[in-house]
């Protein structure tokens, strides 16, 4: 998928006993974002890039709120947010174990 640069899409993995789950999410303007996700769905945020964030707007390159707010995917989801729902009431078809 990422050699498709056009193409807006996300991917979830659900997580399992013996493993965290992970979401890509992908737009033209935005390119790929990935994080992991744990049981409640949850993003989890290793501490390393938290602490490279905070040290960022220390410095004053960017604003905390904003550098956040991209570690949690805000950005692609506000993106993608529209196609998300066909629309009020629309059914939701969910596609499990495809191959």
């Amino acid at each position: 998928l990422r050699g498709w640069d056009l193409l807006r899409f996300e991917v979830t993995a659900e997580p399992c006993p013996t493993a965290e789950g992970e979401r890509y999410s992908s737009t033209p303007g935005l390119g790929i974002f990935h994080a992991v996700t744990g049981m409640h769905g949850d993003i989890l945020i290793p501490e390393d890039r938290l602490r490279a964030a905070l040290a960022r707007s220390t410095r004053g390159e960017s604003d905390l709120e904003v550098e956040i707010a991209s570690l949690l995917g805000k950005p692609w989801d506000d993106e993608l947010e529209s196609f998300r729902h066909a629309g009020e009431g629309a059914p939701v078809r969910w596609l499990h174990q495809v191959v």
